[in-house]
């Protein structure tokens, strides 16, 4: 209800300007003077139990503690008179001790008053009660007889006690009485029977009453009913019995829970349904009891008062009742008159709204005594339910009263004025540390106090204020909230508590941490019983959080069982058995937050083997088998096999004989005659198969004729003049009964000749002899037995045996394509002559000797192809060029060969030859090379010469330039000259024909290694540089080489020379491993061997030897894919003694004197050129030039790219452009750069004899009006440089 309207004009400017004041749930700190403040009191309706105490609470607190005092029925209850009552030390509760004494003497209305120096507080006004109990009046209730079907109704009525009773009805045995939608218990207790029936006759229907704090039960006397069947009452429409009539009323409170009820009579029993006229009951608070009888409405509110419909229906009719509910409110608040803190000479507002119905009245308290009755205040003004204090003063403290009431109840409330001048304080625990997790709110505390009321500002890392916004919001208690917390929320939050008596700061730390996530959850599990389950999971987690991992069988505790593994991020269980299924979580708990997740774990197992197997609907041939299943421990059975025992002819032996699907439970079985059968029945699920199941009773199928006859026949013969008849024969579960035998029957193909017969048993094959040779025999075998003969059997071709072929094939002809292919063709021969089955021709052929051969080569054996079927013609492949062959040809069937063809000789041309016998080289030479090789094995034709290829191999194994040669093919030795020395050569011959060239042979050598050239190098050699070997190929505008395979290692002559400090090895070396050492030790030393790798290089410099020594050198060769490890010789190698040294110029005191007064030279110049500069001052460029200082004070070593310190002697190398030193030492592997090209710019000069004008780092130099305003500052490096 909005009370604005009713303020008098000019209030709400006023009330604008205090807003400020409202605060909620302003706490004043205990160390400051204040007004009482209740802060425990009992209900306003207390009913006590005359058993125990009476204890009426009443607690308060403020500065300085009050005193308690209490009224009895509005006038002075003096406690210390009564002996029986006692106020608790330091409170204001009442204990009454009423053992001994009338409980009613102490019933009636209390109320506490709370006092102080500062004000008055008082409690709500508390009605004391006893709780009774009251005995059932004595009555008589007479005997009721009632027609079956008529309506009936028990009444109870209950003593009235306090609190009401609870009631129920039950039977002589302590038994309810069970209630249905025919028999239902009202509200008030009365027993309702829409229609009675003969079962309802009893003599023991008693009500009982239970008195709650009492604990008491009574009991009504007896009701006795009989129901009669000697007229009883028809079925009728519906009609209510509760309530009466077509309306009725019902009023209830605001808050209260609103409970209608309709009972109604009728046969057959009707039907309740409820519905609200013009509106919707309210789903959730609304609530059905009593099989719908009752309505109930909880937490009721204006919205549901109306008209509420109850319908009874049955199949003779409808009826209705209408039940008009209106609702009343006792004084509730809209808001409550709240603590006001005021500093002296600031205005203040007391609102106390409340509502209700009917409207309540509004009355104001000033420490407990009426307003009207207190001493007015030139500040204080009433508007109903608003006081405005304004301009207070001290001493002008109060409790304020608000009661608000109607004919339903009343509200009383305390709100103190306090009027204080206190500088802020902050009431939150200094350095607080808070933590959440990342996206959730963060609320970090400011409880500050302080009159007037402080300004809270909050402030993060001490630097920047916080405003409201969207990712902050300061409460008006002082609490920063921010909304989505983040990483970079984390730190230090300050907030200060201002007033215009002074200001207070407080800090506290936020520590945003990462939330806990499960990354792998545990998945759903289906296990075998006895394996092993485990279920992952594997979480991420704020690593400055402690976790712990939990986990759940069913929102319960794991088993304790061994079992049960928890590892750090899996569960395992062990063994899995029936009883562990259900569903597993694992919770990830840290002390901020955490996640769980779940899965199932199923248990499976193979089924348990069906059971009661029966056999129904038996024919011959024909039964139906049917079973119960057994237990498929969670996996679905997919079918069932179902096996047979045939006791008469294999016993013990079960056979599959059909399979079923998993959801039936019979077969329809076809059986065979003569077998006396056993059934079986497995169950298959996704596991396995299940045991077998318990045998049926057997079933004997009576004896028949066979239904088939013998499989697989077939007429082979096996030797000329006989034919064999074989067959598989049928088993004993075919026979179909005893005496088996078989009718063999056979006759010559189209000679219309008479079928002759035999019977056999016990056998699986027939000879019949005297037949002619490869004749085709119309061939049929049938079964038979006691009882008859099988189906008429199928006609089988089969051949009698077969003899050698009589004779070979004609016209055989010879056709050669070329020197190593040649295609023979022949008359097939006629089939009279195979006397068999031709299975194919075979062709024999044999090389009788080379053209350029005169005598034969009897080595040489015969080579045989075979051409399957009837072919007329085959190709030779694999000839040998320029040869005389030799072929004959006979012919093949299944008994063997004929007689040869007549022979056939051929002629093959000319081809390529072989390679050459062999290839090796002779005679080594510096530069020269000898080769001999041997002509071919095979020529293949006349030989026309030799080609010769060879080039040169590296030490990298690549391939130099070849070079080709042509020999004569009665040539077999060349020497090669001008080769490089110790240089490594590969060789390719080939013959040649008319045909062209044969295939290749290769060899690798070495030239001898020119050792007088290295020697006289190394004498004449720096011993500061290192010799260098002479090359075989020193310049090369050739092609690059090629990759050549490796060759064997191998080391030639070791040579050495010596200097002062260092020896020179120098060797031959031929192999191709690419980690080449050289080790050396001192003579007769126990140290390990030094060694230096050389890799390509034939010799190497060892520096740093010791003069006077003896030094054992060796060349080693290792290859990481090949253990082998190669080496020469060790050799000794002495280093000359040095009997004199040169003078130490550097040790010298002429020369250090001259140095120091070069250096003080230096210093002083250096001191001469700051005291100039600094007289400049310092400008923008120089403080810049300060943060950037010269690169090349600290110029980069040439190696490796760091930086080192200075040498001199990167100044003296030459400058891009510069002049040549006169000595000429500069070597073409030197730095070409100029010092310009690392300078900011390209404008460094020269002067006339090369050196370099300007400064080091190649700047600009500054024109000479610019004086000391040079952006260069001055370097120790810079003014060393202007002396070069």
């Amino acid at each position: 209800m909005d009370r604005n309207r009713k303020w008098v004009p000019g209030i709400g400017a006023v009330l604008l300007i205090l807003l400020s004041h409202m605060t909620s749930a302003l706490e004043v700190p205990l160390d400051l003077p204040q007004p009482p403040t209740i802060t425990l009191q009992s209900p306003k309706d207390y009913i006590f139990d005359p058993r125990e105490n009476i204890v009426i609470h009443c607690e308060a607190k403020g500065k300085p503690s009050p005193s308690f005092s209490w009224t009895r029925n509005g006038t002075h209850f003096d406690v210390e008179k009564d002996s029986k009552v006692l106020m608790k030390p330091g409170s204001g509760t009442l204990v009454i001790d009423i053992s001994g004494e009338k409980a009613e003497a102490y019933e009636g209305t209390y109320q506490c008053t709370a006092h102080n120096e500062h004000g008055t507080a008082v409690s709500n006004s508390i009605v004391i009660r006893q709780s009774r109990s009251p005995l059932w009046s004595k009555e008589r209730n007479e005997a009721i007889t009632v027609q079956v079907g008529a309506f009936l109704v028990l009444q109870c009525r209950p003593p009235a006690g306090l609190p009401p009773p609870v009631i129920f009805w039950m039977d002589n045995n302590f038994q309810r009485l069970p209630l249905d939608k025919r028999v239902s218990q009202a509200l008030n207790g009365d027993l309702y029977f829409s229609n009675v029936l003969p079962e309802d006759t009893r003599s023991d229907y008693i009500c009982y009453a239970r008195f709650p704090h009492t604990q008491t039960i009574q009991q009504k006397q007896p009701i006795s009913v009989t129901v009669l069947n000697n007229s009883p009452e028809g079925e009728r429409r519906p009609g209510f019995m509760l309530p009466l009539g077509p309306t009725s009323t019902k009023m209830v409170l605001r808050g209260d829970t609103l409970e209608l009820e309709c009972i109604a009579e009728g046969l057959p029993t009707p039907e309740i349904s409820w519905t609200k006229d013009g509106g919707e009951l309210p789903s959730s608070r609304m609530s059905f009891h009593n099989f719908k009888k009752t309505l109930k409405i909880s937490d009721v509110n204006e919205a549901d008062a109306g008209d509420y419909r109850c319908t009874a229906t049955n199949n003779l009719g409808i009826a209705h009742h209408i039940i008009k509910v209106t609702v009343k409110a006792a004084p509730f608040w809209v808001s409550a008159p709240r603590n006001l803190i005021l500093a002296p000479n600031e205005t203040g507002i007391l609102t106390c709204r409340v509502n209700g119905e009917p409207k309540p009245k509004i009355s104001w308290f000033v420490n407990g005594v009426p307003i009207e009755n207190v001493p007015e205040e030139h500040g204080r003004k009433v508007e109903d339910d608003t006081v405005i204090l304004s301009n207070v003063q001290s001493g002008s403290s109060a409790v304020y009263q608000c009661n608000a009431s109607n004919e339903f109840g009343y509200l009383l409330a305390n709100a103190f004025v306090n009027v204080l001048a206190e500088p802020p304080r902050v009431l939150t625990p200094p350095n607080q540390v808070y933590q959440v997790i990342t996206n959730s709110p963060a609320l970090l505390h400011c409880s500050s106090f302080g009159s007037p009321i402080p300004t809270i500002t909050w402030f993060k890392d001490s630097q920047t204020a916080i405003k409201d916004g969207d990712s902050y919001v300061i409460h008006e208690n002082g609490t920063l909230e921010i909304s989505v917390a983040q990483l970079l929320n984390s730190g230090k939050y300050t907030c200060i508590a201002t007033n215009n008596l002074g200001i207070k700061e407080n800090h506290v730390f936020l520590e945003v941490k990462e939330p806990t996530r499960i990354l792998k959850q545990p998945e759903y599990k289906v296990v075998q019983r006895g394996m092993s389950a485990m279920f992952e999971c594997k979480v991420k987690h704020d690593p400055s959080l402690i976790p712990t991992m939990t986990w759940l069988k069913d929102n319960g505790e794991l088993p304790d069982d061994e079992r049960f593994e928890v590892d750090t991020d899996s569960l395992t269980i062990k063994d899995v058995t029936d009883v562990d299924e259900g569903t597993y979580t694992c919770i990830m708990n840290t002390t901020l937050d955490q996640d769980s997740a779940s899965a199932m774990l199923t248990v499976v197992e193979k089924p348990d083997p069906p059971s009661d197997l029966e056999l129904t609907d038996q024919t011959e041939r024909s039964v139906q088998l049917t079973w119960i299943p057994g237990d498929e421990h969670n996996s679905p059975t997919q079918k069932f096999l179902i096996q047979y025992e045939d006791l008469l002819h294999q016993p013990g032996v079960w056979i599959n004989l059909t399979e079923v699907a998993g959801t039936s439970t019979t077969a329809q079985l076809n059986l065979s005659p003569y077998v006396y059968y056993s059934f079986r029945v497995l169950a298959q699920n996704r596991v396995g198969h299940s045991d077998p199941s318990q045998p049926s009773r057997q079933y004997r199928t009576s004896p028949a004729a066979p239904d088939e006859n013998p499989s697989d026949v077939q007429g082979v013969g096996t030797e000329p003049g006989n034919l064999v008849i074989t067959w598989t024969p049928l088993t004993g579960f075919q026979s179909n009964g005893p005496g088996l035998e078989y009718r063999v029957q056979w006759r010559q193909k189209d000679m219309d000749d008479e079928w002759s017969s035999k019977n056999v048993a016990n056998v699986s094959q027939f000879i019949v002899s005297g037949t002619p040779t490869f004749v085709p025999y119309e061939i049929k075998v049938q079964a038979l037995n006691d009882y008859g003969s099988g189906p008429e059997p199928e006609v089988v071709t089969g051949y009698s045996g077969e003899d050698f072929p009589v004779s070979g094939p004609d016209s055989v002809q010879v056709m050669v394509h070329n020197g190593t292919l040649a295609e023979v063709h022949w008359e097939p021969v006629l089939s009279p002559s195979v006397r068999g089955k031709l299975q194919g021709y075979k062709v024999y052929y044999r090389r009788e000797r080379g053209l350029h051969e005169t005598e034969m080569d009897k080595d040489q054996q015969d080579q045989v192809l075979t051409f399957s079927g009837n072919r007329s013609e085959g190709r030779l492949p694999g000839l040998q060029p320029y040869s005389l062959y030799s072929l004959f040809i006979t012919v093949l069937n299944n008994k063997g060969e004929g007689p040869p063809s007549t022979s056939k000789t051929f002629e093959t041309p000319e081809g390529v030859p072989g390679p050459p016998s062999f290839l090796k080289v002779i005679n080594p030479g510096l530069d020269s090379l000898t080769l001999e090789w041997g002509s071919p094995v095979n020529n293949n034709g006349r030989l026309t010469g030799y080609t010769l290829k060879y080039q040169p191999v590296n030490n990298t194994n690549e391939l130099g330039p070849a070079k080709v040669m042509s020999f004569l093919a009665n040539d077999t030795t060349v020497t090669l000259g001008n080769l490089n020395s110790s240089m490594l050569y590969k060789f390719y011959l080939s013959a040649k024909t008319i045909k062209g060239s044969g295939p290749i042979i290769t060899e690798e050598a070495f030239t001898v290694m020119d050792t007088s050239e290295s020697s006289l190098h190394n004498n004449n050699s720096s011993p500061t540089e290192p010799p260098h070997p002479t090359s075989p190929i020193t310049q090369s505008l050739h092609p690059p080489f090629h990759k050549a395979p490796p060759v064997g290692p191998a080391f030639g002559t070791v040579n050495t020379s010596v200097s002062e400090d260092s020896a020179v090895i120098s060797w031959e070396y031929f192999g191709h491993h690419k980690n080449v050492y050289v080790e050396y030790i001192v003579e007769n030393s126990k140290d390990d061997w030094k060694k230096e790798l050389v890799n390509s290089s034939h010799s190497h410099m060892l520096k740093g030897l010791k003069p006077g020594t003896s030094y054992k050198v060796r060349v080693v060769a290792r290859d990481p894919a090949d253990p082998t490890v190669h080496s020469t010789d060790e050799v000794v190698v002495t280093v000359p003694a040095v009997p004199s040294r040169q003078v130490d110029i550097a040790t010298q005191g002429w020369f250090i004197g001259l140095m120091c007064a070069i250096a003080l030279l230096i210093l002083v110049l250096l001191i001469v050129c700051f005291i100039k500069r600094n007289k400049g001052g310092k400008y923008p460029v120089k403080e810049k030039e300060d943060a950037h200082q010269d690169p090349e004070i600290q110029p980069m070593k040439e190696d490796d790219g760091t930086f080192g310190e200075y040498s001199d002697t990167e100044d003296h190398k030459p400058l891009k452009g510069s002049r040549t030193p006169s000595n000429g030492t500069v070597r073409r592997d030197e730095s070409d750069d100029s010092l310009v090209d690392y300078g900011e710019g390209g404008d460094g000069q020269f002067n006339e004899d090369g050196s370099f004008i300007g400064q080091y780092s190649g700047k600009k130099e500054k024109d000479t009006h610019e004086g000391n305003e040079s952006s260069e500052a001055p370097s120790p490096v810079n003014a060393m440089n202007s002396f070069v």
